[in-house]
């Protein structure tokens, strides 16, 4: 496999793809948390929610069954089907309840339990990120030894 072939494998790898997209999408999931604890005593506000996670596993593992994907991993493999879609974040907002005689569906204390939970799925993502990174460095600076 020519240099330039094995630095496109290394950039188009599972974890370059889907951790940062992961990431983006608990950075927003923060800020939406955020605006739903800001508006809590706001008449008539309706929370939002992110939707991330259910999206990628669609995109890995498809609609029908728990399978993962098939996956290339060599040149005269024959290429995979393209996926439908490339999952992203979306926001969407939630008008299945209502908290509050005001129609306000914000909970404070579920909203600040989602904070949290994020934070830690953040920090994990993170972590893996880096330590991806890390590994890709160490090869890169070991010269093959």
């Amino acid at each position: 496999m020519s240099e330039t072939g094995v630095l496109e494998q290394i950039l188009d790898s599972s974890n370059l793809n889907y951790l940062p997209r992961a990431m983006t999408a608990a950075n927003i999931r923060q800020e939406v948390i955020a605006n739903n604890v800001a508006n809590v005593n706001t008449p008539n506000f309706r929370k939002s929610v992110v939707e991330f996670e259910d999206l990628l596993a669609r995109e890995l593992y498809g609609e029908d069954d728990n399978k993962l994907k098939m996956v290339r991993t060599h040149d005269k493999h024959l290429p995979p089907e393209e996926l439908p879609y490339h999952a992203e974040p979306t926001i969407t907002i939630d008008h299945s309840t209502i908290m509050r005689a005001d129609d306000n569906n914000v909970d404070i204390d579920i909203e600040m339990a989602s904070l949290a939970k994020n934070q830690l799925y953040y920090n994990a993502i993170a972590t893996e990120l880096n330590g991806h990174v890390s590994r890709l460095k160490n090869a890169i600076t070991s010269n093959g030894q």
